[in-house]
């Protein structure tokens, strides 16, 4: 079921394209849900597809052998769930799960690197956004690596 225009307003990654740009990326959407506790992707898996979460929470996490699994970051309504499917070798680098029932907006990778390639300043928009959304993994993932390993006190200040 492809997405339908509602009457709320648009926020995190959608709110931050451009009208036009929305209108050209949705309707390659399809609505899905995920119970709480539902493993969505797994590192090092194919990334073929990614997320805008409408509603619920989802942990990123980094399986550390022996330990489990440590959570990175928590990501909730409007937030991107997936970059991997952009950049070469197209494969998860951190594993997603549900912390509670989640909608989201999946799209498929092929079909909106298609539609990028086709419209090249949508491509523009979206890969900026992508880009970041990896920079604020990358901060909130060392961020919480040095709060697990780091000296005590080497952490972001509170």
């Amino acid at each position: 079921m492809t997405a339908q225009a509602g009457p709320t307003q648009p926020k995190g990654i959608l709110a931050a394209l451009a009208a036009e740009h929305r209108d050209r990326l949705m309707p390659l959407a399809e609505e899905v849900a995920f119970p709480a506790g539902a493993r969505i992707f797994e590192e090092d898996e194919p990334a073929d597809r990614f997320w805008i979460i409408r509603t619920g929470s989802v942990a990123l996490d980094v399986q550390h052998p022996g330990r489990g699994r440590d959570v990175i970051e928590t990501l909730d309504s409007g937030s991107l769930l997936g970059w991997s499917w952009l950049c070469p070798p197209r494969r998860w680098h951190l594993g997603a799960e549900t912390r509670e029932a989640v909608t989201a907006w999946q799209f498929d990778a092929v079909a909106v690197r298609g539609l990028c390639a086709e419209q090249p300043a949508l491509g523009l928009a979206l890969v900026t956004l992508v880009a970041q959304t990896i920079g604020h993994r990358l901060r909130a993932t060392r961020d919480r690596l040095l709060d697990l390993y780091g000296p005590r006190g080497s952490g972001p200040a509170a």
